[in-house]
């Protein structure tokens, strides 16, 4: 029996099995103890779904993850639902039934399994802990259709890649990344020692590209030291006096010589105003330095970025600006970790500005997105009262 209504979904159904269906079903499969003993025994995740995506079985794996999430039991409530997905609750269709769910990976092999079709996806999720804090889960999931009873059940297994994940973002940061711009140090050095001409050093700009690059290298670097700590809850943010001009000017200056910026031009707003407040100085760098490092790789040649900050609110309010507009399903993934536009082995740009705004800032992290208007990421920063 299915409980019917008019709920809302934006992608999945938002039917939900009656109470009495659901303990029929979890009778049904806890009196397999063979079975049972064996999927226990799996150090894996595992679940079985009915018809309406809800947990008739889950084994002990899941179980103690969904214990650590401050659920007492998984059983009635839908993947997204037992994992505290930040999107389970939008709607009172729940899990797979917003916008956001139409990327997921996990609906989407599920509703494949339902059209009896064996399916694997990778799934990016962010969850709130029993902390209050978000947290980023990097899934591999596997959905397989059965049927008992004339009753059609998914059985659904989830692994955890998050260290895959972590090491395949190291492997691009630093064999690709850093080793180009190794790379260009090395070639300057050689050019350097080939030379014996100091005009045509000077010419050259020798020491002012070899600064640049060195800056580029310390940065790549020390970004992924600083995402790492803030991951593992080792950052200790140091706020102090900062103000918004020199800070603006501080990422420009970063940024125009950047390899991203070739043939782009970077630019502060003249209307942004010069704001005093008290921040982290280097994480917040590092926020708008993604920021405008994702608007200038968005950009097409002679395009521009433009940077700025006013008053809003009682924030102070940054924001970075391009032309380009992000298609719906992008703006859906935006802050997910993993996600990137540019390939496997991204996508921590707009994650870690999302994560050190709000768990080391105080602060939020938003965007806005058209056709007519291009794309702009806003950071909201709180002021000094009064």
């Amino acid at each position: 029996m299915t409980m019917t209504g008019a709920v809302e979904t934006k992608y999945a159904p938002a039917e939900r099995a009656a109470f009495k269906t659901i303990q029929r079903q979890e009778k049904t499969f806890a009196g397999f103890a063979l079975m049972l003993t064996v999927l226990n025994a799996v150090p894996d995740s595992l679940v079985i779904l009915n018809q309406e995506r809800q947990i008739v079985y889950a084994n002990r794996a899941f179980q103690e993850v969904v214990a650590l999430n401050g659920h007492h039991s998984p059983i009635g409530l839908r993947p997204g639902e037992a994992l505290n997905c930040v999107h389970a609750h939008e709607t009172d269709g729940g899990c797979g039934t917003t916008q956001f769910c139409s990327t997921c990976g996990a609906v989407k092999a599920i509703l494949q399994a339902q059209r009896g079709k064996e399916n694997v996806q990778e799934c990016r999720i962010t969850r709130t802990a029993v902390s209050g804090a978000e947290e980023a889960l990097d899934l591999r999931v596997w959905a397989t259709p059965f049927q008992h009873n004339n009753e059609l059940y998914t059985i659904f297994a989830l692994n955890d890649i998050g260290n895959e994940k972590r090491r395949q973002v190291l492997e691009r940061i630093f064999f690709h990344d850093i080793r180009n711009t190794a790379g260009a140090i090395q070639g300057l050095a050689e050019l350097f020692a080939i030379s014996d001409d100091p005009e045509d050093m000077e010419a050259f700009d020798f020491s002012g590209l070899l600064e640049q690059a060195s800056v580029q290298l310390i940065d790549e670097i020390d970004a992924q030291r600083q995402l790492l700590a803030a991951e593992s809850g080792e950052l200790a943010p140091e706020h102090m006096p900062t103000h918004s001009l020199p800070l603006l000017q501080e990422v420009v200056d970063l940024y125009a010589r950047h390899v991203v910026s070739d043939n782009r031009l970077l630019r502060v707003d003249p209307q942004a105003q010069n704001i005093a407040f008290v921040t982290d100085r280097a994480l917040l760098r590092r926020v708008l330095g993604n920021m405008v490092k994702n608007a200038l790789e968005a950009c097409k040649m002679g395009e521009a970025v433009t940077i700025g900050c006013d008053r809003f609110d009682g924030y102070a309010r940054f924001w970075v600006h391009n032309p380009a507009h992000m298609p719906r399903h992008i703006q859906l993934q935006v802050f997910q970790r993993s996600f990137s536009t540019k390939g496997n082995g991204r996508g921590l740009g707009t994650y870690s500005m999302k994560l050190l705004s709000e768990q080391y800032l105080n602060g939020r992290v938003s965007f806005q997105s058209s056709p007519a208007e291009g794309t702009v990421f806003i950071g909201m920063y709180p002021l000094p009262e009064g």
